[in-house]
């Protein structure tokens, strides 16, 4: 079986494939981690450094959990853009539906992971007044669209490993917890994403399929519970999803697979019947050592001129305040971009990827200024032929 695999992997990258290609400049923005509580603000902070764990060497020692007031600033920008049909950007969420429960597991002895489900509320020790409020009135407002992130964002085995581990990897685990902190990954890589243990034997690393059929389904239903429906759009927790992953969204109702960036990839449906998506521009301020605007316009330019939606990726971490003001000038950079490319556009669209999937199914998809049609022309294409984005 492992070797099928492999094979349908090389494979992959050498036959040709369906791609879809449309008339019109396309845009949509794709953000991960929303929902996923990090550092417990500046108590979390001050305890940190009480057990001898100083932050501030990279951006994400200051992930912390987005406020209402981070949302009704990003819905306010959105507001104030516009596409050629009069729509607004629509920022697509990606959300970790459960938290680590750290007030039940200390009482424990952090003997075990406890899950508390985003649908029940925040960690104790948390404080978001209207944060719930703000994701639906956004949503509502057509502003947000919600999408599967995972019900956790680390694997869960990797950690178990560790929890009565008396060496370095179990005391850095134990002092995160103690401090409300779930854990910060550039500091922890072995912690893994929640389909993908990094220490496994290398063909083993992605769990089997029916292990990852559990975990999506308990992810399905923590996002029901939350917005009432069911998602129909998926990002793996760090990009680490395989041929199963796939497969296990597809038989839970999922559509769209958004992937991460690397290569300019149209649209095109996989063998389980998911429309596949690439992220084209790296819009990600509060993570880049040096951020380059022009850039990121470039490389929207060079999707629309292989006639390929720009697909953006900002995840929430660049609209956080509480700790650091990532969201002032991630907002300030995002209105610049969206005007550039307007103002070079003016048939710009904005979509979300059920628009997406809709289009491509009938050449046509509604949104609240009406029905929209443009020509999609699928055009045969090779995985290894394909240019690497943000290359120009």
């Amino acid at each position: 079986m492992k070797l099928l695999r492999k094979l349908w992997q090389h494979a992959r990258n050498l036959l040709p494939a369906e791609g879809f290609h449309f008339d019109r400049p396309l845009v949509l923005l794709q953000s991960d981690d929303w929902g996923r509580a990090g550092l417990r603000d500046r108590v979390g902070l001050d305890e940190l450094a009480s057990a001898g764990l100083t932050l501030g060497e990279r951006p994400y020692d200051f992930y912390t959990l987005e406020t209402a007031q981070d949302l009704a600033a990003l819905r306010s920008k959105l507001r104030s853009h516009r596409d050629s049909v009069g729509r607004s950007p629509i920022l697509e969420m990606n959300f970790v539906v459960a938290n680590l429960n750290l007030e039940k597991m200390s009482a424990e002895g952090f003997r075990h992971i406890d899950l508390l489900p985003l649908s029940d509320g925040l960690p104790a020790g948390w404080n978001r007044p209207g944060l719930f409020e703000a994701y639906r009135e956004g949503i509502q407002e057509g502003l947000f669209c919600p999408a599967l992130h995972g019900t956790t964002h680390f694997c869960r085995a990797a950690v178990e490993r560790h929890l009565t581990d008396s060496g370095e990897r179990g005391t850095l685990l134990r002092k995160l917890w103690q401090a409300g902190t779930p854990y910060i990954h550039w500091r922890m890589p072995w912690i893994g994403y929640e389909y993908w243990d990094p220490e496994a034997a290398p063909d083993d690393q992605f769990l089997p399929l029916m292990a990852q059929r559990d975990l999506i389904g308990e992810a399905v239903g923590g996002f029901a519970k939350i917005f009432s429906t069911l998602p129909r759009s998926a990002c793996a927790p760090g990009y680490r999803a395989n041929d199963d992953t796939h497969r296990a969204w597809a038989q839970i109702g999922i559509r769209v697979a958004q992937n991460g960036p690397g290569a300019y990839l149209p649209p095109h449906f996989d063998r389980h019947g998911i429309l596949q998506l690439y992220r084209t521009v790296e819009f990600e301020p509060a993570m880049a050592p040096v951020f380059s605007l022009e850039a990121c316009i470039r490389s929207a330019e060079a999707c629309f001129e292989r006639k390929i939606p720009a697909i953006v990726s900002v995840h929430s971490i660049n609209f956080h305040s509480s700790m650091q003001d990532f969201r002032g000038p991630t907002l300030e950079l995002l209105d610049r971009f969206f005007r550039a490319l307007r103002s070079a556009h003016p048939d710009l669209l904005y979509l979300h990827s059920g628009d997406l999937y809709e289009l491509v199914g009938k050449g046509s998809y509604e949104t609240p200024q009406g029905i929209v049609s443009l020509a999609v022309t699928p055009k045969s294409f090779t995985r290894s032929r394909v240019g690497r984005a943000q290359e120009d």
